[in-house]
């Protein structure tokens, strides 16, 4: 029994040009269908001189060649588009086009920072909003590019899924004419009859899940159709995730909310700080719900290397779904989000909100609220400003705006020991910084402002008596007196705490986590299964034994093949042994010595 290495009858070894020679056997017809169809994977074709030919004279005969030149273009056009080729170009140029969108401030997600970056390059911010580097994900040649992917990757798995099905509902081809060619073969004589022989590898190839069939005087056999199975899922898995992220991008919409302890939110676009959302987004896509936050509850690390670090990071809500829902209680945590219907409700992040109350010259509440204060760092210093625009008047009966910079820190480290910075998050030691003004805030000009910090450019800080600026740090119950019977501000003993909670809808999040899986599992199909065919020929040779055959043919080389092809070899070659020569057996052996295993016929080991 010889094996893919050595030639029949001669013992030589095959090298990989001569193996390749064998395999190119196909194109003189020698191996015939046994040796196409491995793949379903299209052929290149060579673009002829000219699609219409030959010219007949004449406006008819012009007519007739330019509809075949348009034609035979836009064929040549087409199976360049659907090659695989083209194909990986193009998504090679999707990933380069989407570098931008990540280096680039982008006008869909911070409109500020694209303003900022055109007000400080005047020129490259020009050059980019020409190209569309400030829109990547919706411009014209970001587009161009993508619906040509999805447009390649569609003419390339319709055919080729046709074509696959047929190759199933078919049958393995038989064998070609000369075994021997193949790049795995071996071969034997045996005592047993040639449909005995069939029969066992039949049998033998079935139980090793090949799809076989016994054509003429051989069993034809094939393996290995998951490799083009992968091949086909992955690229509709590609066809999936692209249809799911322009899905995803054209109805998205993210918004932030910052809610103070006791505090609410319906879903509604008037009630975000910030919302962004997809070019088909609209506002009957928003999910009906609201919820309030109850408490938020926040516990650090007290020793230790990760000393500050959060153990607990949660907040207590109620929600409801609809007008008219029943009220539920549940808990956000970080990654553990709330999920009503399309939304998602994230908890992103957390601060202090301290109470403070205002009153004028005559004692009088002017403002009394808790003032969401922005963290700085890690330990919760954080600054923010307190405006107070309607109901002051000064010792003059005047109608004023006030206004106060904020600093607070939850833990103080005391006086002169590192002045307004926060040692640890928690609530140790609070403190709040204050310096104020007088004036107007410039918020009747309708002009948005920032809510964590003052505009004084129309106002006055107050000053005392010898013209120093009036500040102090407040411990929790303390009061700043303004000068001149210009009123004061408490800080009152109830701290309250707020969480900021992000709500997105991404619709195809899923169909794209799924993609992503199966194009993952469909590569690695196509990556390491080897699809082959296997032919067994017994017949009877001219002395009247009867002479087996069998052969292997992979898509491509492999060493697998050849083991393949040896170990089934062996399992028939059990079924059909081989036939020793009549001199051999004639011939007496030494009773000591160890019985001899009769030996296929150029078998290697």
């Amino acid at each position: 029994m010889s094996t893919t290495d050595t030639d029949t009858g001669t013992g030589r070894t095959k090298d990989p040009a001569t193996a390749k020679r064998h395999i190119g056997v196909s194109a003189d017809g020698e191996l015939g269908e046994a040796g196409s169809q491995l793949s379903t994977a299209p052929v290149d074709t060579a673009v002829p001189g000219s699609f219409g030919g030959s010219r007949a004279p004449g406006a008819l005969g012009w007519l007739t060649w330019t509809g075949r030149e348009v034609v035979g273009w836009a064929r040549w056009f087409w199976r360049q588009l659907t090659s695989m080729r083209v194909a990986l170009i193009l998504l090679f140029l999707l990933s380069l086009g989407a570098i931008p969108g990540s280096l680039i401030p982008q006008s869909g997600t911070d409109a500020q920072k694209v303003a900022d970056f055109k007000d400080a390059h005047s020129v490259l911010g020009s050059v980019y909003d020409k190209l569309g580097l400030f829109h990547v994900y919706s411009s014209v040649w970001f587009s161009a590019i993508y619906i040509l992917l999805f447009v390649s990757l569609i003419g390339c798995i319709v055919p080729r899924t046709w074509q696959f099905v047929g190759q199933l509902r078919g049958r393995p081809p038989g064998a070609p004419k000369r075994l021997n060619r193949l790049p795995a073969y071996a071969t034997w004589r045996t005592g047993a009859e040639p449909e005995q022989v069939r029969e066992a590898a039949l049998k033998i190839l079935k139980q090793r899940r090949f799809r076989a069939h016994i054509e003429k005087d051989a069993v034809a056999a094939e393996k290995g159709y998951l490799r083009e199975t992968g091949n086909l899922l992955f690229h509709i898995a590609l066809i999936v995730m692209l249809v799911a992220f322009a899905w995803g991008q054209l109805f998205k919409s993210e918004g932030n909310k910052l809610i103070v302890e006791g505090g609410g939110f319906s879903n509604t676009i008037s009630q975000y700080d910030d919302f962004k959302s997809g070019n088909l987004f609209s506002t009957d896509d928003l999910t009906p719900f609201s919820f309030n936050l109850k408490k938020f509850t926040g516990t650090y690390e007290r020793t230790g290397p990760n000393k500050g670090t959060p153990r607990t990071y949660q907040a207590d809500i109620t929600y409801s779904v609809g007008a008219y829902g029943k009220k539920k209680k549940t808990t956000v945590k970080v990654n553990e989000p709330l999920k009503i219907g399309d939304s998602k409700v994230y908890l992103t992040a957390h601060g202090y909100a301290p109470v403070v109350t205002v009153r004028d010259g005559k004692g009088n509440v002017v403002y009394h609220d808790a003032v969401p204060m922005l963290p700085l760092d890690p330990n919760v210093t954080s600054q923010g400003a307190i405006k107070v625009m309607d109901g002051y008047r000064n010792a003059q009966g005047t109608s004023e705006q006030l206004g106060f910079s904020a600093f607070f820190v939850p833990t103080f480290a005391g006086a002169g020991k590192g002045d307004m910075f926060s040692q640890f998050p928690a609530l140790d030691f609070p403190v709040l910084a204050l310096s104020g003004f007088h004036g107007s805030l410039g918020v009747d000009a309708g002009i948005p402002q920032n809510v964590y910090q003052l505009d004084t450019s129309k106002m006055k800080q107050f000053k005392d008596a010898k013209g120093n600026i009036v500040k102090a740090r407040l411990l929790p119950g303390e009061t700043m007196k303004l000068p001149n019977g210009a009123g004061s501000i408490t800080f009152d003993k109830g701290i309250k705490e707020w969480a900021n909670f992000q709500v997105t809808q991404q619709p195809g999040s899923d169909w794209a986590l799924i993609g992503a899986f199966t194009a993952i599992f469909g590569l690695a199909g196509s990556l390491f299964i080897q699809r082959r065919r296997v032919w067994v020929r017994a017949t009877t040779g001219a002395d009247g034994v009867t002479v087996v055959e069998m052969a292997g043919l992979g898509r491509s080389e492999s060493a697998k093949l050849p083991e393949e092809l040896g170990d089934l070899a062996a399992l028939v070659h059990d079924q059909a042994p081989t036939k020793p020569d009549t001199d051999e057996a004639a011939v007496e052996t030494d009773p000591d010595a160890e019985p001899s295993v009769p030996a296929a016929e150029g078998a290697e080991k």
